[in-house]
């Protein structure tokens, strides 16, 4: 018998998360490549996983089409010239749909149609992406968790929810076991925006989703929250304050300088705080990637280059001892 007692050979888990892809092709492919490249064991998405919009590809006739892309009209001759453009769009993470001119003009006198539209091609887009993972994540033995986010419809979580893929798996509301040692809880709701998204809830509201789930983990010391809100004032929050009268809402500046501010939330931190989790995983703020340490919590927001194709994310090695190990990428 070793002297001080059992020594452990158990391979760590490794972890690689990646948040708010906001509908991009590009970003979308290259989180489920990461599972190959960097021998993670286990992928996760902390939500924000539709996209913000979907813009119509008019067809004019005889091979050409136009459409308007961040403010400017594009014409465009031929199916490559239509491919392409498809591909951008989708990079940007919007949607398009090619029509004529009568139904373009028949939306665009209809609110409700251009919602339902909307809709439709953002659940059309997450089924090809788990059919996608299905294929590059099969057989593999990497598992594949996604939680939505605050910009993530019902509807189009629907099809994750009802989706019987293996490598692919819904995690919200859920406690799933990652590995023999530890649990992962997930939440992709958020505090009140400028916006007025999809899934807000109030602070009071959020602390009581966090409690439902924190009662189903035996062991809160070995625990992962997957939280789609940052933590307040952790420097994972940190953006521009904003006028919310203003439409659209618009930064606040104050002696010429742009006021920063955290807008994360206190439930996140209060949680945080009590449970002490062993690792924090959180998105939805874009322009604060940052790992820091909230007593012996290791907290994480990768950020987001979504428009760009840039996947921006977080590795790590899970141990029993805690989070041994970890960086953040970008590719």
């Amino acid at each position: 018998m070793p002297l001080f007692g059992k020594k452990t050979d158990k391979k760590a888990t490794k972890l690689f998360f990646a948040t708010d892809v906001h509908g991009s092709e590009r970003t979308w492919r290259k989180f489920l490549n990461a599972g190959k490249f960097y021998q993670a064991d286990v992928l996760v998405m902390g939500g924000d996983i539709i996209g913000k919009m979907a813009i119509p590809i008019i067809r004019e006739g005889a091979g050409r089409y136009r459409a308007t892309l961040q403010g400017t009209v594009q014409h465009l001759e031929g199916d490559e010239a239509l491919k392409s453009l498809q591909d951008r769009i989708g990079l940007l993470g919007f949607y398009s749909r090619v029509m004529d001119e009568e139904e373009y003009r028949q939306l665009a006198s209809d609110p409700k149609a251009v919602d339902a539209l909307f809709h439709q091609l953002a659940r059309q887009r997450l089924e090809s992406w788990i059919q996608l993972a299905e294929q590059r994540l099969g057989g593999t033995g990497i598992k594949c968790y996604v939680t939505g986010g605050n910009d993530d419809y019902a509807d189009v979580l629907q099809v994750l929810k009802d989706s019987a893929a293996e490598s692919i798996i819904d995690c919200e509301g859920k406690a799933v076991q990652l590995d023999d040692d530890h649990m992962m809880i997930s939440i992709g709701l958020s505090t009140p925006t400028p916006w007025k998204t999809p899934r807000e809830v109030s602070e009071e509201e959020l602390w009581t989703e966090i409690e439902k789930m924190t009662i189903q983990v035996p062991d809160l010391s070995k625990a992962i929250f997957n939280f789609h809100d940052p933590p307040v004032d952790s420097t994972l929050d940190r953006c521009p304050m904003l006028d919310w009268d203003a439409d659209p809402p618009a930064p606040i500046f104050k002696a010429g300088q742009m006021v920063m501010h955290g807008a994360g939330s206190k439930s996140v931190r209060r949680a945080i705080e009590t449970y002490i989790p062993m690792l924090s995983l959180h998105g939805h703020i874009h322009e604060s990637a940052a790992v820091v340490k909230i007593g012996r919590t290791v907290a994480v927001n990768p950020g987001s280059e979504y428009g760009e194709g840039i996947l921006r994310g977080f590795l790590a090695n899970l141990t029993e001892g805690g989070v041994e190990g970890y960086q953040l990428t970008s590719g």
